[in-house]
C-alpha cells in the first residue's frame, strides 16, 4: 500500500466535546513526531490540557507547540508548557 503524501493528508485536527482522548493523543504523535511537513502545531489549551503528559513532554524545537485560548476557555499562562520551559532557563 503506497503511503498517502503529506499535502494530501489532514494538517489539523477539529476538537469537540465527543472527540476521544486517544484520538487527540494519536494526532499530537502523528503530527509532532511523524509528518516532516509541520513546522507549527496550534493547539487550544483546554485541549492541551487532556494530553498534558505529551504537550509537556514534547521538547522539539520543531515543530514549534503554541497553547492558545479559544472564545470558551480563557488563557493560563501558568499552564502553557513552553512558558514553563522559558522561566526554568531563566530560573524563575
Amino acid at each position: 500500500m503506497s503511503q498517502i503524501p503529506p499535502d494530501a493528508q489532514r494538517n489539523f485536527l477539529v476538537v469537540d466535546a465527543k472527540t476521544e482522548t486517544a484520538e487527540i493523543e494519536r494526532t499530537f504523535r502523528t503530527f509532532t513526531q511523524e509528518r516532516k511537513d509541520i513546522g507549527v502545531v496550534l493547539i487550544n489549551q483546554h485541549v492541551a490540557e487532556r494530553i498534558r503528559h505529551s504537550v509537556d513532554a514534547f521538547t522539539d524545537p520543531f515543530p514549534a507547540v503554541l497553547e492558545i485560548p479559544s472564545k470558551d476557555h480563557p488563557y493560563d499562562p501558568e499552564k502553557d508548557s513552553v512558558l514553563k520551559r522559558v522561566r526554568r532557563l531563566f530560573g524563575e
